[in-house]
């Protein structure tokens, strides 16, 4: 039963969040220095030659928000015996991911000299991917409701 097909979303949209924690968000250069928004911190580049990071900021709870929301997705695999449960976990998650994602453009706009000129990385789109995840993970969930029904008719 675990090898559903809303499991495999799931796990998708786990290891999309978790990427969230090494993958910049936000990326600007003033004049040589480098400045890089992660979810755990602002972090900048003092010279390209040297290549050495220096953490300016820390980014704590957000960091714990990335972490918790990727729990969430993770525990909720193992709820595939209560599809009920599963799916209104699934949308309380994307609820989460949402608000996640917010913080995440109110932390983005702390980057030195502000979002003008800034490059999104590929951190700022992680989000939706993950929220796109888990509702192909809700139609799974659906189809074998489907699925379970259609099953119960026939007996």
């Amino acid at each position: 039963m675990i090898q559903r097909i809303q499991s495999i979303w799931l796990f998708l949209a786990t290891i999309t969040l978790i990427l969230m924690l090494f993958l910049p968000i936000t990326t600007k250069e003033i004049s040589g220095a480098e400045s890089e928004i992660y979810t755990n911190g602002l972090y900048q580049t003092l010279s390209a030659k040297t290549g050495t990071e220096l953490k300016v900021q820390s980014f704590m709870p957000l960091l714990i928000t990335n972490i918790a929301v990727a729990f969430m997705c993770l525990m909720n695999i193992f709820n595939f015996k209560r599809r009920s449960l599963q799916k209104r976990i699934i949308i309380f998650t994307i609820a989460a991911i949402g608000g996640f994602a917010f913080w995440c453009s109110v932390y983005a706009k702390k980057i030195p000299g502000g979002l003008e000129g800034a490059s999104f990385g590929a951190g700022a789109y992680l989000p939706a991917i993950a929220i796109l995840f888990c509702v192909l993970a809700i139609f799974g969930i659906n189809k074998d409701e489907r699925l379970i029904r259609s099953a119960e008719r026939l007996r």
